[in-house]
């Protein structure tokens, strides 16, 4: 299964570059996040591998991040003709992801956020939640969008929000 989903943002794109890579700013607005904890390298650099934990309704997701790619590899004075890029490797218990995120400035004050997935399901149960229900991925994907736009743009916390 594949989809692109994008958003634009209305703050320069090395500050939404910057917020996306401060794990810090994760729990912020990254909805049920309860750990990422990298296992291997630096947080946020090519090569990195990371355990991560999803808390989603009654359902708890552990899964193994990696960092694929960060270009450019500093994100302070890029310049503007350049896109960023970060992409990462997902992978749990009967499912691989893969997401390929692009920054693009579309004004001094605007950043276009594109973002590239793709799913593959092990097992029949996963297999035929991705048949059945794929639209729910991409919904789920364009939240997590949504929600960092609020928080870059207004500061708000999906942590005090009631779902």
């Amino acid at each position: 299964m594949k989809y692109t989903v994008s958003i634009e943002i209305a703050q320069p794109r090395e500050r939404v570059a910057q917020l996306l890579a401060d794990p810090a700013q994760l729990p912020k607005w990254l909805r049920g996040m309860v750990l990422h904890e990298p296992l291997s390298g630096v947080h946020g650099q090519v090569g990195t591998t990371s355990r991560v934990v999803l808390q989603m309704g009654q359902q708890k997701i552990e899964a193994t991040e990696t960092i694929t790619r960060r270009e450019p590899a500093d994100l302070h004075a890029i310049p503007k003709d350049i896109v960023v890029h970060f992409s990462r490797e997902i992978v749990s218990d009967g499912m691989w992801s893969a997401a390929h995120e692009h920054l693009t400035e579309v004004g001094p004050e605007a950043t276009l956020w594109v973002s590239e997935n793709e799913y593959r399901f092990g097992g029949w149960l996963m297999r035929l939640v991705g048949l059945v229900m794929p639209g729910a991925f991409r919904k789920q994907s364009l939240r997590h969008m949504r929600d960092f736009k609020a928080f870059a743009e207004q500061g708000k916390d999906v942590r005090e929000e009631r779902d």
